[in-house]
């Protein structure tokens, strides 16, 4: 669109001279006066009207039209040049807009939410869509958000974010470590699928309990794998580099005799054969170790692998729940730049995280479970180096 000045002696003929030479259609944006009779010898009044550029095109109006008025006395001309208005930063700068009104859309994959997002909140809305983080979740959490945080706030990007991140320490449920006192002892049986490292963490919290506490704790190991291919061996490794007792396993009814045989320890860890989360007959199998230790409490820890996705997790925690699962336990963060699962899965499923495993080194990367270092994973998508 471009923008033409027309002059006349009264805003009645400035209009006329823009009608003759524009149409009808010509769109009329301001008229003011520009020259006072007083001072130029006669009253002078611009029209600045509007033109669809198709519109020009055809008519082929000149980009330019000089009007000359004279004043009587001097003789001295005048010139009054229709300005060219060239309307191109203004329409990049309304598409930036667009653009921004577009990003603060909600566009969720369930119809049943609509929810418009203010531009200050996009980029935190865009941090939740790449953590995968559960869609029905996030839309409770920003609308509750945008409704609560004060307007003040809600132009600070760090207030915003600090602001989230007082949201998620408050909806992750996490199982704090307490040491035992010395005459204690805490029997701990780790199940979950195959490949997503019960034995390697086992071994990294035996070696923390045994030598990294305030307490050398007396740790022994039983593992019930005797269906995978180097599992007691991979066990054996760790534990005569630890010096820790191993016992091995094989029927139901061996679990017991194994377990007076550890009796002088605080902490015993059952390692139990991993299978897939559909092969129920395995962990039925689990469900008759434990029908032979009826009377003994046993802490039931579930290690999930953080590098799958939702409905996995779901899946899994389903199809183990039978065996009674107590906490959770998360490995392979390493391995993935999504955290959201994590903490969607936690809250949903109202079980506490004992542990992260963020690395195969042993016992050093194992990570007692904290919020805030789960908060800052989700934060820069990344693990915090240290």
């Amino acid at each position: 669109m471009n923008m033409l000045s027309f002059l006349g002696e009264t805003p009645t003929i400035a209009l006329r001279n823009a009608q003759k030479e524009c149409g009808e259609d010509a769109i009329v944006i301001s008229t003011k006066k520009i020259a006072d009779k007083k001072t130029s010898g006669k009253n002078m009044y611009e029209v600045v009207v509007a033109l669809e550029e198709e519109y020009e095109k055809h008519q082929k109006i000149p980009k330019q039209k000089i009007v000359k008025t004279t004043k009587s006395e001097d003789i001295i001309h005048t010139e009054f040049i229709a300005q060219f208005y060239d309307f191109k930063a203004e329409i990049l700068k309304m598409q930036e807009t667009i653009l921004n009104v577009q990003k603060s859309l909600w566009s969720p994959k369930s119809q049943l939410f609509d929810l418009t997002i203010p531009i200050e909140f996009v980029d935190i809305y865009n941090l939740f869509e790449q953590n995968e983080f559960d869609t029905e979740m996030t839309y409770t959490i920003l609308k509750k958000t945008i409704q609560q945080l004060p307007p003040a706030l809600k132009s600070n990007p760090a207030k915003i974010k600090d602001f989230f991140k007082l949201i998620l320490r408050r909806i992750i449920p996490i199982k704090h470590e307490v040491p035992l006192r010395k005459n204690q002892r805490k029997i701990v049986m780790f199940v979950g699928p195959t490949g997503v490292g019960k034995t390697t963490t086992i071994a990294k919290l035996a070696a923390r309990c045994a030598y990294k506490l305030d307490i050398d704790y007396k740790v022994g190991i039983i593992t019930l794998d005797s269906f995978r291919v180097g599992a007691i061996e991979q066990l054996r490794a760790y534990t005569t580099i630890m010096r820790l007792p191993l016992e091995v396993v094989k029927k139901p009814e061996e679990l017991l005799e194994a377990i007076i045989r550890l009796k002088d320890c605080n902490y015993i860890f059952i390692d139990t054969a991993g299978s897939s989360q559909y092969d129920f007959d395995k962990i039925e199998l689990i469900n008759e170790y434990q029908t032979k230790l009826e009377e003994m409490i046993i802490e039931k820890i579930l290690v999930l692998p953080a590098n799958i996705k939702q409905s996995d997790l779901q899946d899994i925690y389903r199809n183990y729940s039978r065996v009674g699962i107590n906490y959770l336990t998360f490995t392979k963060l390493d391995e993935t730049k999504s955290f959201g699962n994590i903490i969607s899965f936690a809250h949903k499923t109202k079980k506490s995280v004992t542990y992260f495993s963020v690395g195969q080194n042993v016992p050093d990367d194992l990570i007692v479970a904290d919020s805030n270092y789960l908060i800052d994973c989700f934060m820069n998508q990344s693990i915090p180096k240290r």
